[in-house]
């Protein structure tokens, strides 16, 4: 008896975290959707949004019944906390899902997740959460410059972030997100539209990590917090190229893309 009640409560608390990473996912599908079309409106100069966070929750609030779907968004990000504690704790899917260096990573995850959650539900209470992620990013690194060694301190974090960027475009090109996903029983045309999906969406998630390191570097060594950016004004930065507006269409079409695959991550994700 005390063995299948054991069982059972094994197969409910699994049941729960995949519950809870399917809503995240999805979740996080809507916002890197929702960036995506404002960065081309940015491109196209069509809007004056900010083209992130605070810019997509600001243009999903303007609509009818839009302050729900904020709070639905904030609950889904409290999910996708969880699943990463989650794995964190107990370990993720897969044969390699207990070692430290995944756990490490979904417990970094779980913070940021947090930390974006709170901000989210934050903003849907009307109690703030609405600061752009420039100026969000100026005041940081402007707090960081002014602690001893706070110049090198934020060289590293944007070397991190750029070599994080790295990892996502080289991780996103060997395909490996297909080790965490069942698709392989799907019809063959589907799996690799998922898998276009994941390589796309991935490499321009990984550049806009990639530019926003370099330009912390940046910032840290002029030692000037003004030079930081956020996502809407590293995302700006590509159109600043010599490609000019078209480069930022690429990218913002990848982070669009990213966050179908996110969907697509929600539905067949190995949780």
């Amino acid at each position: 008896m005390a063995a299948s009640i054991d069982g059972s409560g094994v197969r409910s608390t699994h049941a729960a975290v995949a519950v809870a990473a399917r809503c995240g996912l999805a979740t996080r599908g809507v916002l890197y959707v929702l960036v995506g079309l404002l960065a081309l409106q940015v491109a196209f100069g069509a809007t004056k949004e900010e083209a992130d966070r605070s810019g997509a929750l600001s243009e999903l609030a303007s609509h009818p019944y839009g302050r729900v779907l904020v709070w639905v968004i904030g609950i889904g990000l409290v999910a996708m906390a969880l699943w990463r504690l989650s794995e964190a704790i107990f370990g993720a899917a897969g044969p390699d899902g207990r070692k430290l260096t995944k756990r490490g990573a979904s417990a970094v995850r779980a913070v940021f997740y947090v930390v974006v959650a709170f901000s989210v539900l934050s903003f849907a209470a009307g109690k703030g959460g609405g600061r752009s992620s420039d100026e969000q990013s100026r005041d940081v690194t402007a707090q960081a410059l002014g602690v001893p060694a706070g110049q090198w301190l934020v060289a590293l974090a944007g070397i991190g972030i750029a070599i994080g960027g790295i990892v996502i475009i080289v991780a996103a090109a060997r395909l490996t997100f297909r080790e965490e996903m069942d698709i392989g029983h799907l019809p063959e045309r589907v799996r690799q539209g998922v898998e276009a999906l994941g390589v796309i969406g991935g490499i321009a998630l990984g550049a806009v990590f990639t530019a926003a390191g370099g330009i912390l570097v940046h910032a840290a060594v002029s030692y000037d917090p003004g030079k930081a950016k956020g996502l809407d004004d590293t995302l700006r930065s590509f159109a600043q190229t010599p490609a000019g507006p078209w480069l930022l269409v690429v990218v913002a079409t990848g982070l669009l893309l990213f966050g179908v695959f996110s969907w697509a991550l929600a539905a067949w994700q190995r949780v």
